[in-house]
Formats: C-alpha cells, sequence, structure tokens
C-alpha cells in the first residue's frame, strides 16, 4: 500500500506524462499493408508505434500480460463513452454483460481460435476458466486428475481446493528439462495414466518453460482411453495460430490479455460439445444457466459485468487478422530461436527444448549462479528492461513480434555486463 509521499510523488510522475485521449490514440498511423513485402524492418518498427510502451523500454515479459495498442484502447474508451450514455434502443437493453449470448462478441473471438460460436464462453480470465473446469468437471473421491509439474497456480490451484474438498487425486507427471521432441512428453503422460484416471489436464504452452506441448497428440491420446482432455491455453491466442477442433480437445481454456493484447479481464472457456458440456456443472449460476439449449453461453451467466472489455477484444482480434497470424506466429518464433541461441551460446541451460517445434514465443533458461530476481530488479530500475522467470537462477524470456533485435541485443550486452559486474 502506498504511503501518502509515495502517493503524491507518483502522482507527480503521472502529471508530467503526456495525456492519451481519443486524438492521440489515432494520430499514429498503421503500417501500409505492402510495407512488409518491401521492407519488414521498418513495417515492424511502425506497429511497436501502436504500443504505448516507451521507445526506451524493452519488454520481455508478455508471458504474464501484454500491453493494449492504440486501437484497442481506443475502441475500449468508445464503447465506455457509448455505454455510459444509457441510451439504448430498447427498454431492457443495458450494457450488463452476463445476461445475453454476445455473440456478437463471442463468434469473432470462436472464429479467430478454429471454434463455433455456441462452444465458445468468453469469461474474465483464464483462472476463472480453469475454476469452472476443476469446480465443476463431474467426478467423485479418488478419481483422479493428471497434470503436469509446471502448471500455473491457476491451473493446479483450483484442482487441489477440489482434492481438499471432496477427495479428488491430484496425480502429477515431471516434464523433461528440456524435452527432446514431443514423444518424450507423450511417454510421460501415457506412463502416468492410471484406470483411475479421468481428465487429463495440461498446459498448451507451459508458463515455467515456454514448451509448446503436443496438443493434438495429448488429445488423441485421451481419447483412445475413454479420459477428457483438457488444456490451459493461457499463453496460446495470439502467440501462435490455434485451430481448437483441429486440436480435437475436449476442454480449452485461456487468457486474451497476453499475446492478443486485449483488455485486462478477458479469458474464454471452449467445450467441445453437448457430450462434454453434461459433464461440467456451472460454477455461477444465474438465470439461464441450467438450459441446455445455450450450449457454452449457459457458463457465462455470471450477472453484471464490463461490455467495453469486449468491445476491446474484438478491436484486439480485428488487429491481429490485419497482420496475419501466420506472420505474427513466424516474426515471435524467429525472435525467440535469435535470443534463444545467444543465451546458449553464453552457457545459459537450456529449459524450454532444442526442437524448434516445441517453443514459439518464449524462450526459458537456467543461469546460476546469476541470481534471478536481482538481475530482474537490476534490468528495470536501472535499464527498463523487463524480464520474468523464477528463483534461483531461471529466466523465462517472450519475445512479442513488436520487439526488435536491437531491443534483444540490449538485453543480451546487459546481461553481459551484470554477470560480469557480478563475477558469474
Amino acid at each position: 500500500m502506498l504511503d501518502r509521499r509515495s502517493f503524491l510523488g507518483s502522482a507527480a510522475a503521472a502529471s508530467l506524462a503526456a495525456p492519451i485521449g481519443a486524438e492521440a490514440l489515432t494520430s499514429v498511423p498503421l503500417p501500409a499493408a505492402d510495407l512488409h513485402a518491401k521492407n519488414e524492418d521498418a513495417y515492424w518498427a511502425a506497429l511497436r508505434k501502436q504500443f504505448l510502451i516507451p521507445a526506451d523500454v524493452v519488454n520481455l515479459n508478455v508471458g504474464t500480460v501484454g500491453s493494449s495498442p492504440r486501437p484497442v484502447l481506443k475502441a475500449i474508451f468508445d464503447g465506455f463513452e457509448t455505454t455510459e450514455q444509457m441510451t439504448q434502443q430498447g427498454s431492457e437493453d443495458y450494457p450488463i454483460w452476463g445476461y445475453g449470448a454476445w455473440d456478437q462478441y463471442r463468434k469473432p473471438f470462436a472464429d479467430f481460435m478454429g471454434a463455433k460460436v455456441e462452444q465458445m464462453a468468453i469469461l474474465r480470465n483464464c483462472t476463472e476458466a480453469n475454476s469452472y473446469i476443476a469446480n465443476g468437471f463431474d467426478m467423485k473421491p479418488g478419481d483422479e486428475v493428471l497434470i503436469s509439474d509446471e502448471e500455473h497456480g491457476s491451473g493446479e490451484m483450483p484442482w487441489m481446493l477440489r482434492s481438499r474438498r471432496y477427495g479428488v487425486v491430484v496425480k502429477k507427471f515431471a516434464m523433461p528439462k528440456p524435452p527432446k521432441n514431443a514423444a518424450e512428453i507423450l511417454d510421460r503422460i501415457n506412463d502416468a495414466i492410471t484406470p483411475k484416471t479421468r481428465i487429463i489436464f495440461v498446459s498448451h504452452i507451459s508458463t515455467s518453460t515456454g514448451v509448446v506441448l503436443p496438443a493434438k497428440e495429448i488429445a488423441a491420446l485421451a481419447r483412445s482411453k475413454g479420459i477428457i482432455s483438457a488444456f490451459d491455453g493461457a499463453h496460446a491466442p495470439g502467440m501462435m495460430k490455434v485451430d481448437l477442433n483441429d486440436i480435437g480437445c475436449d476442454l480449452y481454456t485461456g487468457s486474451m490479455h497476453k499475446w492478443l493484447f486485449a483488455t485486462k479481464g478477458t479469458g474464454f472457456l471452449y467445450l467441445r460439445d453437448k457430450s462434454v458440456m453434461d459433464r461440467v456443472w456451472n460454477t455461477i449460476a444465474t438465470g439461464g444457466y441450467d438450459d441446455p439449449t445455450r450450449m457454452a453461453d449457459r457458463y457465462m451467466q455470471i450477472g453484471s459485468s464490463c461490455i467495453p472489455t469486449l468491445m476491446g477484444l474484438n478491436a484486439a482480434i480485428s488487429f491481429a487478422n490485419s497482420i496475419g497470424m501466420e506472420r505474427i506466429e513466424a516474426r515471435n518464433r524467429m525472435l525467440a530461436d535469435y535470443i534463444h541461441a545467444e543465451m546458449v551460446k553464453r552457457g545459459a541451460e537450456d529449459w524450454t527444448s532444442p526442437d524448434p517445434a516445441l517453443r514459439c514465443a518464449i524462450a526459458t533458461v537456467n543461469v546460476p549462479p546469476v541470481q534471478r530476481m536481482e538481475l530482474q530488479d537490476w534490468l528495470w530500475k536501472n535499464h527498463k528492461v523487463r524480464i520474468r522467470g523464477g528463483n534461483p537462477s531461471k529466466l523465462r524470456l517472450a519475445t512479442p513480434y513488436f520487439l526488435s533485435r536491437a531491443d534483444i541485443d540490449r538485453f543480451l550486452g546487459l546481461f553481459d555486463e551484470y554477470r560480469k559486474m557480478k563475477g558469474a
């Protein structure tokens, strides 16, 4: 909590910043459609200007939270201005997300993720969606859920709560560090399955190491054994192209505020079909929760919430589509491959994978004896470079498409400087 002096200091600093209004959000033009073919570096540099992140800040931590670009912020601000006038056409039409199907927001995102609108529920974040699965999936005491040892707290803890309250067994398999290939991961999962396994719940992209798990193969393995497959896809939307119906999983969750750069407070729950929905009870209940004809929409019946967040989501999808997910994914992978190779050259221990197919835009390395938290604080407080990792020496380096090679080289030079300074 800020004390009075800190608060006043923060307020003073904020007052020196340039105000951001509707005009400022439209003052920077998008790059011309043909610029990528003419000058790729100029194209990505022009896109970088759509983000309010100051030019001297390098953000290698999009894995925690992204920054919404100008078109998304404008859609959010305009959404508030419109909805708060309370001039909706119908006498019952208020901006109260939580009681309607909102297909105008669900369908663009469902299309973006390779799903149908009736399979998609828009929620408030991935934690909420993961909790819906862990709380709602029909299980009895002694039934097992199989998870990896690299799940995020919002993926693991809902199952631990279910275990403590109702006797469900949480069983873990150890992810290889690093996995040499997809088969090595599949073998670990297969070996951990027992006759009591009812659901496999794993990350599509590990928040811990950035490994891209073979989701389609895991879903097929689960189905071959009569087991439900569920994926925590917090990092996938906007990082790489995803086709949920092609993956063939039963359940999938995610966030849009990381790599898709959508509004904070947007997440989703995908349910493959009615047979899956019939096995997942609602966690939050209001009118319509028990109407099976509403399909995934009934998991959105949460009470009053915030429609402008969904307007921002639509703008984020339009922004990503204007670039092209194939182009975004290729750029993300190129930058991650570069920083990964440079860190390995420096003697870092690879915790993602030597196989480029098992990583996308996150490269995780272990760099003992460097202390991660000391390095993280030094980089940000002295040089405006953001990273994230884990103690004692893990660095998780996220490479969104708007970064440049120069940004990454700046981090690498600072890493070298810090290690020399510490004698590490």
